[in-house]
């Protein structure tokens, strides 16, 4: 009996031990021609097993790509697509360059910031003071959804301050909605009537 411990480790395990062993067997067939058609085959093949993707852009790309991977770069065809390269295959991807600034209260989010830097350059009126009562209720939501803690209209003021670099003023007389902040329960099911069974008649 042949178990998976001693079998070659399966290199695309989404196209099957099969698909791979035909690839293996590809490797070693020396007449460049006869390897060709052969290749064609196993092509053939790994299309058919996702025909929903035939539509995607540079599908058959994919399909050659993998073939050669799947033959540990071993594989000599004529691909009507550039090879991949083992070199590139295996290099480890290059770094995604993340915006790493540091910010104090990171349970608010960068949105708030770019909210109150557009209240800083309202001019004064009820505009600006409807901005900072919405921002400072939802910062109070957030605050609520990460601590459950509670937090009073006077602390998110103070941060609403410390955000701004002291430029909004909070309107006199300000105070936030008092209303928790409670996940969504699915509703209970409803209780419908017992149904009553049908009377036939005879």
């Amino acid at each position: 009996m042949e178990y998976n411990s001693s079998r070659n480790k399966l290199i695309l395990p989404e196209y099957g031990r099969n698909v791979q062993k035909l690839v293996e067997q590809a490797v070693l067939i020396e007449d460049r021609e006869e390897r060709g058609k052969f290749v064609q085959k196993i092509i053939e093949l790994m299309g058919r097993m996702y025909p929903y993707l035939r539509d995607l852009r540079d599908f058959k790309h994919k399909l050659w790509d993998h073939l050669v991977i799947m033959s540990n770069f071993r594989l000599d065809i004529e691909s009507p697509y550039p090879m991949p390269q083992a070199e590139a295959y295996f290099e480890a991807p290059s770094k995604i360059p993340y915006s790493n600034k540091n910010f104090k209260y990171k349970h608010y989010g960068k949105t708030i910031g770019k909210v109150i830097a557009y209240a800083i350059e309202l001019p004064e009126g009820e505009k600006k003071n409807t901005l900072i009562g919405l921002t400072a209720n939802h910062m109070r939501k957030l605050y609520l959804t990460w601590s459950k803690d509670i937090v009073d209209d006077k602390e998110i003021f103070e941060h609403i301050r410390e955000l701004s670099r002291g430029k909004l003023d909070i309107p006199e007389g300000m105070t936030l909605s008092t209303a928790k902040v409670h996940q969504q329960r699915p509703a209970p099911p409803t209780n419908y009537a017992k149904k009553r069974p049908v009377k036939r008649k005879y």
